[in-house]
This record gives C-alpha cells, structure tokens and sequence, in this order.
C-alpha cells in the first residue's frame, strides 16, 4: 500500500470524518430545554439542520436566539417547529413541515418526556396496609399522561417518519438513518425510586426500541433504531426549571457522588451527552442498543 493510500485511510480516523453530521438533517422533539437543547446542539454544531420541537413556542424561539446564531459550524442551524407528540395531527403536521424543506431526515430523536408526581412511602418502613394505600392511591390518568408522552408519543412520532428516514438510503447511498430514543437509566435499575409511573414508562421505552429497532431493520426500510439511557443530567425534569439561556443546573458539593451513588461524583455534562448521540447516529454497525450515560449510577443502584 502506498503512502498517499495509507494517508488517506488514516484521515477515515479523524474525529471530524468520525462523527460528520454536516448538511445531515436532524429532528430532536423536546429540544428546547434540558438533555433535547443538548443534543440539538450536538448536532447543530456539527453542521446539521436540526428542527426542534415543543409544545411551547416561546422556549423553542428563546433556545433558537440564544444558542443558533453562535453555532461552532457555518453549514449548522437550529429551526423552531411547534408539535405536541400526544397528538397525531400535531405530528403530522411537524411531518409535513418538515418534507417542505427535506428529502430525508438522517436522525430522529425521541426526547420529548414528562414525570408526574413521586410516591412517599420509604421502603421498609411502611406496613403492607399502608404500602398498598399509597400505590392504589396513585390517579389512574397521570400514569396515562406519562406513558402518553414517554411511549406511545415516541412510537407515533417514529412511525410518522419512517417514510423521510428511509430515504436517507436513497439519498445517500451508503448512510442509514437513525432513531435515537432518549429513555433513562430509570427504566433500567431495579429500584422504583418512588417513581413508579417514570421508571416503568422508561422500562417501556427501552423494551419500544428493541421491538422498533427490529420492524424496521428490514430491507425496504432499513433504518436503525437504538436508545440512549442518561444518568443524573441537569434539565426541568430534574431542578423544576432553566435559566434565561434555557439550561438548568444541579448544584455540587464534595459529598455529591457519594449522596447520590454516582462514581463520576457529578451530574452528567451537555458534552457527555453530545459524545453519545454523535456515535449513535453516526456508527452504522449499532443496531437496536441502549448505552447507559449515567457517571456510573447503575454500578450503585443495579
């Protein structure tokens, strides 16, 4: 092999070829806040179109002013798209948006989540009488609410794209599309956390991307469908607000990681994220996966 044939091989290995996502086109629900902003960033600065979506305009056009008209790529950009993923008509709507503009879209991300409520009881300390009041005493349409959300909206949103994300194929021949769908390590521990409703919608939407990853891994379709699990990540969900740049903060002291059972002895970071996303929608070899980011937590809490 030649030196000039050798070079060229090595530069395949360049982290900027490793996770080229410019002129790629990219739809991140929820994207307006928290761990979405953080992926739609990781993608837009890469040189990506990625349409971000909420139910609330005025957070999509705050995240859009603030952090699109400073991006690390000329070619990225951040483009604000209002859509309710409980909503089928909402979604078709976002779907027909987006084809006025695309021939494909090369990444989808479920990201869009809720949680509502937590129980009280403490395990251990509650009796059988009182342990039952508690869980039957939870309200049947907030378990509803959740999994309409964190399930069965990331199921109709990936559904209402196969036909854009399956052109990616034709396109760009060589490239596959992929669903990234955001879950949790909640639905992966043993432990309900108090979270029931959460946890097992979160279990549910690990469980919906193996069955996606497999429906659509078919000839004519072909598009990979993996998940990401985050850890402890700073977002509303998890500090009940954001700042005026729509990021929110988890505060830290020496005793974080020991209190809160994460060997990384902090909250995850936008970057550990973005490396996260960028490998799963740029490798083509990972099919129907979910890769746990979370600091070492579920070596704490199996």
């Amino acid at each position: 092999m030649s030196s000039q044939s050798t070079q060229a091989h090595n530069i395949n290995f360049a982290a900027q070829n490793l996770f080229d996502v410019s002129g790629w086109a990219c739809v991140v629900t929820g994207g307006g806040t928290g761990i979405g902003l953080m992926i739609a960033q990781a993608f837009a600065n890469n040189g990506a179109r990625v349409y971000i979506t909420s139910r609330r305009k005025s957070v999509l056009d705050n995240a859009v002013n603030t952090w699109g008209n400073s991006l690390a790529h000329p070619e990225g950009q951040l483009i604000a798209l209002e859509c309710d993923i409980t909503d089928k008509k909402s979604i078709q709507k976002l779907v027909e948006q987006v084809k006025l503009k695309e021939k494909n879209v090369d990444v989808l991300v479920n990201n869009a989540g809720i949680t509502i409520g937590s129980s009280e009881v403490e395990k251990g300390d509650e009796s059988a009488e009182k342990l039952g009041e508690e869980l039957f005493g939870e309200d049947l349409a907030k378990w509803e609410d959740v999994y309409r959300t964190n399930v069965i909206g990331y199921f109709f949103t990936t559904a209402a794209f196969i036909p854009l994300l399956a052109a990616t194929s034709t396109v760009h021949p060589g490239r596959t599309a992929a669903v990234i769908n955001n879950t949790s390590v909640a639905g992966m521990t043993r432990t309900s956390e108090h979270q029931f409703k959460y946890n097992v919608s979160k279990g549910a939407a690990i469980s919906l991307t193996t069955f996606l990853s497999q429906e659509l891994r078919r000839k004519r379709v072909h598009i990979r469908v993996n998940s990401v699990a985050p850890g402890l990540f700073p977002s509303e969900m998890t500090t009940e607000e954001s700042n005026e740049t729509n990021k929110s903060a988890i505060p830290i002291g020496d005793d974080f990681g020991a209190k809160e059972g994460i060997p990384a002895g902090r909250p995850g970071r936008d970057e550990d994220m973005a490396q996260a996303v960028l490998m799963l929608a740029c490798n083509q070899y990972a099919y129907g996966q979910t890769i746990a980011i979370d600091g070492g937590y579920l070596l704490h809490h199996p």
